[in-house]
């Protein structure tokens, strides 16, 4: 099989892949097209069918699988799949295993070591909140590990959600051991729960979009309910520490045009915005360079997100 990150310019391909999404377009002459995101573990590909009238495309639908025979272009330094022959595959001509895209870290570890940071904590109403979640709680750990943390910009892969966790979780506590001012328990716990309202925000993979209650609400707005909710089931949790720690998942994105209803407006909700927006984008860079060859520095071209052109470092 030839997995999407394998992929190179100028291969002709024969193969099975999710169909992710499917969009139809016009082009400048007014002619329709097919618009498609295929994906597989690897990652995902850009392809289009320019003429979806040919016999040779049967009827299909988003996370449909699908057999695929057409060659691999560039289109502004991106890969991209023109469609020649397409025809839905049947149960049994696929496994499905192979079509998730998965974090390359064991995810049993990742989760092990995220629950030695709730071990840590000294602070005994915040331990108990973050045990309950993470220690106590075996339907929320089965679901926790699977989910991905975004539908696509960063960490959108099974275990994406746990990944992403780990690394702002990691990057707050080496926060709290640089810069005394920050309470350590309150920064951590906040870092491991910061993003619990993914769970509802997004559906589980294959199709990993967004719910409606995840459109209307929001995983921040989300988030702070599940925690919300959680709090007061621990008697005698002290208010004071309850808002500090909804104030910290309410500002964690640090602006209000980012999603968050509040602004940082204390330490630690500064640290875990600073943790959380460093680690969503250097995944994101690292998975638009993951394509590019070591040793290209061409430029990538404007990307929407950096509000820059981009490229590999020379080293």
């Amino acid at each position: 099989m030839f997995y999407i990150g394998e992929l190179r310019e100028g291969e002709r391909i024969n193969e099975i892949y999710l169909c992710k999404q499917k969009t139809t377009a016009m082009t400048k002459a007014g002619k329709p097209y097919g618009s498609l995101v295929l994906q597989d573990k690897t990652g995902t590909l850009d392809a289009k069918i320019w003429d979806p009238s040919s016999h040779g495309i049967e009827e299909f639908e988003a996370l449909d699988y699908i057999n695929v025979m057409g060659d691999v272009t560039s289109f502004q330094g991106t890969l991209q799949l023109n469609i020649r022959r397409l025809r839905k595959v049947s149960e049994g001509e696929y496994d499905p295993a192979d079509y998730l895209p998965m974090s390359e870290y064991d995810v049993d570890q990742m989760y092990e070591e995220l629950q030695g940071y709730v071990k840590s904590l000294a602070n005994p109403w915040l331990k108990e909140l973050a045990g309950g979640f993470f220690l106590e709680d075996e339907a929320f750990a089965k679901r926790f590990k699977f989910h991905s943390a975004a539908k696509s910009v960063h960490h959108g892969f099974v275990g994406g959600l746990l990944e992403h966790t780990l690394s702002v979780t990691r990057l707050c506590a080496y926060f709290a051991d640089t810069y005394p001012i920050l309470n350590r328990d309150l920064l951590v716990t906040a870092a491991m729960i910061h993003d619990v309202g993914k769970l509802e925000e997004l559906s589980m993979f294959p199709a990993n979009d967004y719910t409606d209650e995840g459109q209307l609400l929001g995983h921040i707005a989300m988030g702070m309910e599940i925690v919300g909710v959680r709090i007061r089931g621990i008697k005698g949790f002290p208010a004071k520490l309850s808002n500090e720690l909804k104030h910290c998942i309410l500002a964690h994105h640090g602006e209000l045009e980012y999603g968050s209803p509040k602004k940082p407006a204390l330490p630690e909700a500064v640290a875990l915005n600073f943790a959380d927006n460093l680690d969503a984008k250097m995944e994101t860079l690292k998975e638009l360079l993951a394509n590019v060859p070591a040793g290209n520095t061409d430029w990538q071209g404007f990307n929407r997100l950096f509000e820059s052109n981009i490229r590999r470092s020379s080293i």
